[in-house]
């Protein structure tokens, strides 16, 4: 079973740095992507905003970037501590 996600995405919105219990680097953000896309023969424009965080080095390499920059973000999906919506869990990103 596949939970893969690539997504080009802007950094909308970056919250403070926070420590997990276990003193880990967790980095909560927002990404804005906006793009393209052919559907029932027709051409869409989607638009999507998805809560993301990262962990790590990682969340301590992501909270460098500029608000604004785009970013290919690769990940998996799950749900968010209260089950009601989706967080996107950054494994990596690469400049666009």
């Amino acid at each position: 079973q596949a939970n893969s996600l690539k997504l080009s995405a802007g950094i909308a919105e970056v919250e403070p740095m926070r420590y997990t219990p276990a003193g880990l680097p967790a980095l909560n953000c927002r990404l804005e992507h906006e793009s393209q896309v052919q559907e029932a023969g027709g051409i869409r424009t989607v638009k999507v905003v998805i809560k993301a965080v990262a962990f790590g080095a990682l969340a301590e390499r992501l909270v460098k970037q500029a608000v604004g920059s785009q970013w290919q973000f690769q990940g998996f999906l799950a749900n968010a501590r209260q089950g009601k919506s989706v967080v996107f869990h950054i494994q990596d990103f690469l400049q666009d």
